[in-house]
């Protein structure tokens, strides 16, 4: 499918999860049809003490597969940006951390999600806080805007990933920090994985290798590239996000056993290089 046919299914399902919360469920992550959510990679994310910062409706839209705002350095009257903020849950809490001398921007293409964020953020009573409409591929942001850009797996939906760093790059400021998790792989994934688009929904069959994310990072032009695996998913988590799919379950579960990854990716954009005036400032 085209970039364009798997952005609308992306939009259409993150729709559809904010809708369900709204009505009082849950959201569920979009890989597994038939039987619900995919828990090995969404669930005990956070613990009880952020649940009780924020309001019941941003935690049950979280679709994440990590929890950056945990693993992020934030520092008070820093500018965080949220890349795919969804309900809002990552943006409430760093919003939080930086207080109010700093910001936290969402960013979000799903007008659900957008209207679940706000509603949230009206719930917990948070002011700098800013949720806006975009596609994180086009960040509506000036240049050297942000200290830090976080996301929770949402890079790894986007069909033009070399993109989306680029840009991440281009609105943190000098020595401004990325600080996301994401889905990653190890080795050679089947096929059949990554040719369903369900599954991309379910942040699994776009994700990138190890190595291929360090190469994008690096053409980029981040340095100080680290990723940390948070959990590795076996056998029988590959069995919980590959049912429902029109996959021999049986069959492609085993080759897949510890070969994704949720993972905590860091990275710096460097400092500027102070231009040379002459011979004698170059001494």
């Amino acid at each position: 499918m085209s970039a364009t046919d798997i952005k609308e299914v992306v939009k259409e399902k993150y729709g559809q999860a904010a809708l369900r919360v709204k009505a009082g469920g849950s959201s569920c992550c979009g890989a597994t049809a038939s039987s619900g959510c995919c828990d090995p990679i969404t669930s005990n994310l956070y613990d009880s003490l952020q649940a009780e910062q924020i309001p019941e409706e941003a935690l049950l839209a979280s679709l994440g597969c990590g929890n950056p705002t945990a693993l992020a350095q934030l520092n008070p009257g820093e500018v965080v940006l949220d890349l795919g903020s969804g309900g809002g849950i990552d943006v409430l809490l760093s919003a939080k951390r930086v207080g109010p001398s700093g910001k936290a921007y969402g960013l979000d293409m799903t007008d659900e999600m957008l209207a679940l964020a706000n509603e949230n953020k009206r719930k917990a009573g948070v002011e700098n806080v800013e949720f806006l409409k975009g596609e994180i591929e086009h960040i509506p942001l000036p240049d050297d805007s942000v200290d830090v850009v976080i996301s929770n797996c949402v890079i790894n939906l986007s069909s033009d990933k070399d993109k989306v760093m680029r840009e991440a790059l281009r609105v943190l400021k000098p020595g401004g920090r990325f600080a996301v998790s994401d889905v990653v792989t190890r080795g050679e994934i089947p096929v059949e994985i990554r040719q369903s688009v369900l599954l991309w929904v379910g942040c699994v069959a776009g994700a990138l290798e190890e190595n291929e994310y360090r190469g994008k990072l690096t053409a980029a032009g981040f340095e100080k590239i680290e990723i940390e695996p948070t959990r590795i998913y076996r056998i029988e988590d590959a069995r919980e996000f590959l049912s429902g799919q029109n996959i021999d379950v049986d069959a492609i579960a085993p080759l897949v056993d510890g070969k994704f990854m949720s993972a905590f990716v860091r990275a710096v954009k460097p400092l500027r290089k102070e231009s040379c005036c002459g011979p004698t400032c170059c001494h």
